[in-house]
């Protein structure tokens, strides 16, 4: 995210973040940064895992910060160190409709699983929950990627974030900054780096998020890019 638009955001004392878990399909990061970037998203949250694809991102990931948590309990440390609801993207019996902007505060918004939705220890974090109101009778429920794009729009359009400058039919978008190793992530123990293989290794066969894909091109994984040593 430029420096204009960051601050510009600070200023209206609002700040929204977006929580990726359990996310089965890699290249969803990669869309999902374009949208957070394109709503003024302040961090892209990384639990479990930190490696993606960034197919689709047409460039975004370049203007977002990203943090890496092991665990849902310690995103959540530091989501509400930052004074932040976080609001589960779901259908529950008590979720509200996002057109009704619930929203009082900084918020992080945790998007559920394309298949499955939210989990139970996922919806154990969460403070309330919104859903997206649908008027066609052709689908159960939306791409995670457009839900979350449909969410934080509303989430900005509360918020009152100023909206990006145009330039004949698009918006401007900000030159691209020069990349600092370690940016976005505190440095890491060589025991941090053994626990991520670890953890890696035992989750890749059960949970199946940001799996590795055969003959994937390793220039799409931004684990060492945008994370640095």
């Amino acid at each position: 995210m430029d420096d204009q638009n960051q601050n510009q955001n600070q200023n209206q004392g609002f700040e929204s973040y977006v929580v990726i878990h359990n996310i089965a399909k890699r290249h969803n990061v990669g869309t999902l940064a374009r949208s957070a970037t394109a709503f003024g998203v302040s961090e892209l949250i990384l639990v479990g895992r930190r490696d993606f694809n960034s197919f689709g991102s047409h460039g975004s990931t370049s203007h977002i910060k990203f943090r890496h948590f092991y665990s849902l309990a310690d995103a959540r440390i530091f989501l509400k160190e930052k004074d932040c609801d976080i609001c589960g993207v779901e259908i529950t019996d008590n979720s509200t409709s996002v057109t009704s902007h619930p929203f009082t505060k900084s918020t992080a918004f945790l998007l559920g699983n394309e298949g499955s939705g939210l989990s139970a220890k996922e919806c154990e974090v969460c403070d309330y929950f919104v859903y997206i109101p649908q008027y066609g009778c052709g689908t159960a429920s939306l791409n995670v990627t457009v839900a979350a794009s449909i969410v934080l729009h509303h989430f900005a359009v509360w918020a009152g974030f100023p909206e990006r400058t145009r330039d004949g039919n698009k918006f401007v978008v900000a030159e691209r900054p020069v990349h600092k190793v370690g940016r976005n992530f505190c440095t890491e123990t060589a025991e941090s780096v053994t626990a991520e293989r670890k953890l890696k290794r035992e989750h890749d066969a059960k949970n199946c998020f940001f799996e590795e894909m055969e003959g994937s091109d390793s220039s799409n994984n931004l684990l060492d890019t945008v994370f640095g040593d």
